[in-house]
């Protein structure tokens, strides 16, 4: 399949709140660095930018940022406004917040509530924009949220913030978030051997909110990226259709509900193409059954 019949639409549309993006989106970590985003060593900056516009030109319409991407080269942020400012009127931004890091970019605790309008602000300097469309806490393991998602509340009635979405984060805490604010989206990891948020995957398609799923295409690999042998059933399928495995993955993740919005990332052209031509390919009842199939206990 050439770039020219690759569309990010093929997939269909979902609304984040009243933003409505393409189903196949692009995260952005990867670009900071090769294996992770703070780790590695830093693709060719050019590429990395040239791989945003291609995307774009594509049909992207939702990127998944942070501030805290960042390694000792390379910012998420600042690629993304050196690539795409000015921005298309289409385009949404999504960013997290609550981890930080130092300057080393040695992780330290997270974000208190007081400490959050700081990190939207350092996200709104380095896009370079007025408000960010879409800000997700990113949890840590933490049992109680409301401070912390009220403080995000509070910058959205400020007009910093068009829409609020939450990380890590499973049913009680969406309630306890919904009890504050509209919730939009759902970012939780994802996948065809990691089906750990069903419970939560289920619930937002029953209310018609927008589940993220990450490290969908990197299974265990998660930040490193795909180090894992592949299960046999995925190559079974990818060798049927003459396609990557990666691309199987992706296309069985679109397939698990209509409110899912992946966000697959790279640094590598080829590899963009892949990702986006995931939402033309039709997995048969016997695929998915086979798929289906696979051990995805979580460790």
């Amino acid at each position: 399949m050439t770039s020219e019949t690759v569309c990010a639409g093929a997939a269909g549309t979902w609304l984040l709140g009243d933003l409505r993006v393409n189903r196949i989106g692009f995260g952005a970590m990867r670009l900071t660095g090769s294996a992770a985003f703070h780790q590695g060593i830093p693709r060719d900056r050019g590429q990395a930018i040239g791989v945003l516009r291609r995307a774009v030109e594509l049909g992207v319409n939702h990127i998944d940022t942070a501030a805290f991407y960042f390694s000792r080269l390379r910012s998420a942020n600042e690629l993304i406004n050196s690539a795409l400012a000015p921005y298309p009127d289409d385009l949404v931004i999504a960013t997290k917040v609550g981890p930080t890091r130092d300057a080393s970019g040695a992780w330290t605790a997270s974000a208190r509530p007081d400490q959050l309008r700081g990190q939207v602000e350092e996200n709104l300097r380095q896009l370079g924009r007025d408000h960010l469309d879409v800000v997700n806490l990113r949890l840590m393991g933490q049992e109680s949220i409301s401070e912390h998602f009220g403080a995000l509340a509070d910058l959205r009635a400020a007009g910093l913030i068009r829409h609020l979405g939450i990380s890590a984060a499973r049913p009680a805490h969406l309630a306890r978030a919904q009890a504050i604010a509209p919730v939009v989206c759902v970012q939780n990891r994802y996948g065809i051997d990691a089906r750990v948020s069903d419970e939560m995957l289920h619930t937002c398609a029953a209310q018609g909110i927008a589940f993220v799923p990450f490290f969908s295409l990197a299974g265990e690999g998660r930040e490193a990226g795909a180090v894992h042998a592949e299960h046999e059933q995925v190559r079974t399928v990818a060798r049927a259709h003459g396609v990557s495995p990666s691309r199987v993955r992706l296309a069985w993740t679109l397939r698990q509900g209509k409110h899912i919005l992946a966000i697959p990332g790279t640094g590598d052209p080829d590899h963009l193409i892949d990702n986006l031509a995931a939402g033309s390919l039709h997995l048969t009842a016997e695929d998915l059954e086979l798929l289906d199939a696979i051990d995805c206990t979580a460790p």
